[in-house]
């Protein structure tokens, strides 16, 4: 066994010895395409999806120099077609890009010297393990006549293929000098129909779209906002997540709240397998995976000054889905040109959901809108932002301390200046002014949307977070009626019972809008 050449099936082993999900369905996806026109695959995920395991789970099955019965005998793969046809029957060349990266800057060198260190590695181990070949060849060349020797290709697992791509911006050379080798194995007549049984290569960001990366350009590419049948093993299922809240005792709801990440057309939520997996070792719901991920910086995009992106994070950090034009994002860290690129970039790095048939984006579950909050804390946002959360503040102030006339003219400016929904002409509309308006009570206040209570819902209740003492918000929307109409109906209705356990006092606010008179009003009291 090698490190970069067969290197076994010790990586997989090690993750059986803990708690595993069993994901080797996606060794069937790969038998089917292998040696096929489809045979190239390129997996582009979110940081923390479990894109390392599935490649260790892949070495496992595919390395010829192990025995890897046991590990996959009780496995879900094991009852599929040709299990035993490909299992241990190919030569594995094994690479981690981002080892080589770290490699390279422990010791110093250039980034340029990254891709022929991945050349000299391999070809040294393929030496080694088989001594018969002529000297003075080129891996290539060795490559072909270990093929004609013993029978068996090659299968190819890069793992983190773009991190070269993305460390190396703006050094064309390095860039181009890895991409030449990576045209060298996959988009050469003479190499690779004869060599490559199938090649999986993982990263965060789909190939780009002009000609830069043309060497890769015969990958069928499988990305976060299309994963096509690699959509359940992009992360955990809802029921895969069912059944570990059941074995550790956690609770699903909870579970959901914080790490359902995305929502694929025809399946249900996918969740964050790295996160799951660490709360129920902990028995603790709690935001991991920014914790230890080096992911780039959020507050970097939502600075950036493109019209109407602050606005869009403010109303994604309320609540609210967005609509996003995915079609035109250069799938790079650069080539900005709308806040759309900027929305579709934060999807591709899972700090944004996407809903492929309408054509929007959220944020997905309570971790990462943790990471969203970091900015009503921060000293680093724009001047937009802080604007927006002085008069947010001011707002808020302005209705605990009962000024209500205060409280209808900063909504009427809200809604006038910095918030446009495309129909203001129902309550839903005034509701998404609502949440917006009170952006800065998330940090303060858990927000609940149509809290049962008394005899109806309550349209927005503010709870304040644990120790502290502010009054709880209760807010009621009425639309072409009266703001006294929403009080009444709040004391009729009895909406206060649902906080009876709540022991301290509760602001009841009552916002209408006008739409003849096109103004707001407000009525607020105290209990």
């Amino acid at each position: 066994m090698g490190i970069y050449l067969n290197p076994g099936n010790d990586g997989y082993r090690e993750i059986l010895q803990s708690e595993y999900v069993d994901k080797t369905g996606l060794i069937a996806l790969i038998n089917h395409i292998l040696g096929t026109r489809e045979k190239l695959s390129c997996i582009s995920r979110p940081r923390r999806f479990g894109k390392s395991y599935a490649a260790k789970m892949l070495c496992a099955y595919y390395d010829c120099s192990c025995d890897s019965r046991e590990l996959f005998d009780d496995k879900e793969i094991a009852g599929t077609q040709g299990y035993l046809t490909h299992l241990n029957q190919y030569h594995v060349v094994y690479l981690d890009i981002t080892g080589f990266l770290s490699e390279a800057k422990r010791q110093r060198r250039p980034m340029a010297d990254v891709p022929e260190k991945i050349v000299n590695a391999v070809h040294k181990e393929l030496k080694n393990l088989h001594p018969e070949l002529a000297p003075g060849e080129t891996l290539m060349e060795d490559m072909i006549r270990c093929v004609e020797e013993t029978g068996r290709k090659f299968i190819f697992i890069i793992d983190e293929w773009d991190a070269l791509i993305r460390e190396a911006k703006g050094n064309a050379e390095t860039q181009s000098t890895y991409l030449n080798l990576l045209r060298e194995w996959f988009k050469n007549n003479n190499f690779t129909p004869r060599v490559v049984a199938a090649a999986y290569m993982t990263g965060i960001l789909p190939i780009k779209k002009d000609d830069s990366q043309s060497a890769i350009s015969d990958f069928i590419e499988y990305t976060i906002l299309d994963p096509d049948r690699f959509a359940v093993f992009t992360g955990f299922t809802e029921s895969e997540v069912k059944r570990l809240c059941e074995g550790y005792g956690m609770s699903f709801e909870d579970a959901r709240s914080w790490y359902d990440g995305y929502d694929f057309q025809g399946m249900g939520a996918i969740y964050n397998p790295y996160s799951v997996m660490l709360a129920m070792r902990k028995r603790k719901f709690g935001s991991y995976w920014q914790k230890t991920s080096a992911a780039e910086s959020l507050m970097t995009y939502i600075n950036m000054d493109f019209e109407g992106l602050q606005e869009t994070i403010s109303r994604l950090i309320s609540g609210e889905e967005v609509e996003v034009d995915t079609d035109f994002f250069e799938n790079d860290f650069e080539s900005f040109k709308s806040r759309d690129d900027v929305l579709t970039l934060l999807i591709h790095l899972g700090y944004l959901t996407w809903h492929e048939e309408d054509g929007t984006a959220r944020i997905p579950n309570e971790e990462v809108r943790i990471e969203f909050r970091k900015i009503l804390k921060g000293t680093s946002a724009n001047r937009k932002w802080v604007e927006l959360l002085g008069h947010s503040q001011k707002l808020l102030e302005d209705t605990i301390a009962g000024d209500a006339q205060a409280v209808a003219e900063a909504i009427e400016e809200i809604r006038d200046f910095q918030y446009a929904p495309t129909y203001y002409n129902d309550e839903q509309a005034l509701r998404y002014v609502i949440k917006f308006a009170y952006i800065a009570a998330i940090d303060q206040y858990l927000k609940v949307e149509e809290l049962p209570s008394g005899k109806e819902i309550a349209d927005v209740v503010y709870l304040p977070k644990r120790r502290s003492l502010l009054p709880a918000l209760v807010v009621e929307l009425k639309w072409n009626k009266s703001s006294e109409g929403a009080i009444r109906q709040v004391k009729e209705r009895n909406y206060p019972a649902v906080l009876k356990d709540y022991g301290g006092e509760i602001v009841l606010v009552g916002i209408a809008y006008d739409a003849k008179k096109k103004a707001h009003s407000c009525v607020i009291e105290r209990i």
